[in-house]
């Protein structure tokens, strides 16, 4: 069994090692193209959803719930059955699980291409393999489940797309796979990062990326964080 993050000082040491560059790279952090292919903003009032997956949960709700036109961030697995959807389960790297946010977003104001752009770009390295910064596992690895099919052509051709402007200095390695299932992780870590924005993992990993958010994308930053309890 895999201790939690906010016991085990293995990852919490490790994020000392990765603090300095993780504070740079958000500095650093320069805008990605926009994707060339996306939905059109429709002018209706029904949302949408997405999942995907890039690390610890935390930091990927934590950034997302900083987005404008994003109603929910859930955090959850995904990519496994519903019977090993547990942290412990999901821990073990051996489920087929990722931890995972669903973001169920206004495309009126912001769409699935934007919200894609903030994800390569902010909440995560999508050419790390299986990992992300100190956490280590299959379960941290980039994913993007696409629930309809204009999802996944605009998912895959965003990665084309970066991948022909060599936007990284190594490859994409984010896979995109068909969502089978989304389900809710438990209470204690949904809006952790809101709840314990001193927790070292968090400040070494993650307010780094709702920093460069805010310096990257202006026009998509909100200040006051969406809330799962308020549901928006």
């Amino acid at each position: 069994m895999k201790l939690p993050r906010w016991i085990s000082p293995a990852p919490l040491l490790a994020a000392l090692f990765v603090s300095v560059s993780c504070a740079a790279a958000g500095e650093g952090t320069k805008p990605l193209p926009a994707p060339m292919i996306d939905e059109a903003k429709p002018h209706g009032s029904a949302t949408e959803t997405a999942v995907i997956s890039g690390g610890c949960f935390w930091g990927m709700q934590g950034v997302f719930e900083h987005v404008k036109g994003v109603r929910q961030v859930v955090a959850g697995y995904s990519g496994g059955a519903a019977a090993t959807a547990q942290y412990e389960t999901v821990s073990t790297g051996t489920t087929g699980h990722a931890e995972s946010v669903q973001i169920v977003f206004d495309p009126s104001v912001i769409t699935y291409g934007q919200l894609l752009r903030v994800f390569f770009s902010v909440a995560h390295d999508p050419t790390e393999l299986d990992r992300q910064g100190p956490d280590t596992g299959s379960q941290y690895r980039s994913d993007i489940f696409f629930a309809s099919p204009g999802q996944e052509r605009i998912a895959r051709a965003y990665i084309g797309q970066l991948g022909r402007v060599h936007a990284f200095d190594s490859p994409i390695v984010t896979r995109v796979d068909r969502l089978t299932g989304f389900y809710p992780a438990e209470d204690y870590h949904q809006d952790y990062l809101i709840h314990n924005p001193d927790n070292l993992y968090i400040v070494m990993n993650d307010l780094p990326k709702i920093a460069a958010l805010k310096a990257v994308y202006p026009q998509l930053y909100r200040d006051t964080p969406v809330r799962l309890a308020k549901g928006g």
